[in-house]
């Protein structure tokens, strides 16, 4: 259980990775949850294991939300915070990788990986803050990528989307501080996750199971800090060289 009271946390892209994992350690810490995936039989299995392992008395909410269509987002995420009465922080998790060649690559791909990444996110956001905003209270929280400070070969898109993500966020600490929502920022280094699937992980500098990376964030979000790295160690002494570096670090 969290030193603080629980809460209720919206997570997107919790089928899977980062996602699932971190939903299984709010659970632990106590705090009540709305999960959000394309696929529900997966979000109901992960409810299953949550009741069945941690605590059948936990809420657990779920809902089906393709962050893509970006016209139903508002719609799917209001319906949910009803059924949970309200939230107090959504975890903007939804998102996607791919190995993209410039020149080479479909550029259907290359654009839907931005629209996941970026144009999803963002109506994600204005949802849980337009009810944020009724509240006079809110916490989003943003898993972006520390791919949003150094640029990486064969991942231009991912990049780029995930460098707006991260400019979106603070862009949005400055404008909601006032309105009482904190804005939380965190860039993981490589985890093990269906994400980078098909890279050798043993190849990544400093990659760490996605379970580690969820205690980790955890953590974060309930610090409510401005912006964290996972892990922590090393990124947090390398993240101020990040986007600095010699190109041949950007190669992998």
């Amino acid at each position: 259980m969290n030193q603080n009271s629980p809460s209720t946390i919206v997570i997107t892209g919790a089928s899977s990775g980062i996602g699932r994992e971190l939903a299984l350690e709010m659970a632990r810490r106590g705090h009540r949850l709305g999960l959000t995936a394309r696929r529900m039989p997966l979000l109901e299995q992960l409810r299953e294991e949550i009741y069945s392992t941690i605590n059948r008395d936990i809420k657990v909410e779920l809902a089906i939300l393709d962050v893509c269509k970006t016209d139903t987002v508002a719609a799917a995420l209001h319906e949910l915070f009803v059924r949970l009465d309200g939230i107090d922080t959504i975890v903007v998790n939804a998102g996607a990788n791919d190995i993209t060649s410039i020149g080479t690559s479909d550029l259907e791909n290359e654009l839907k990986l931005i629209e996941t990444n970026l144009s999803g996110a963002i109506a994600t956001i204005g949802a849980a803050t337009t009810h944020f905003l009724a509240r006079g209270k809110g916490h989003v929280v943003g898993i972006s990528s520390l791919a949003s400070l150094q640029p990486i070969s064969n991942q231009a898109a991912y990049c780029a989307s995930k460098a707006g993500f991260s400019m979106y966020l603070k862009a949005a600490r400055i404008e909601l501080r006032s309105k009482g929502i904190t804005v939380t920022d965190i860039l993981p280094g490589y985890i093990a996750t269906d994400i980078v699937k098909g890279t050798d992980i043993s190849k990544l500098p400093f990659a760490i199971p996605a379970a580690q990376a969820a205690r980790e964030m955890a953590r974060l979000i309930e610090k409510k800090v401005e912006s964290g790295v996972v892990p922590a160690f090393p990124w947090k002494f390398v993240r101020p060289f990040l986007g600095h570096l010699p190109e041949r670090f950007a190669h992998y």
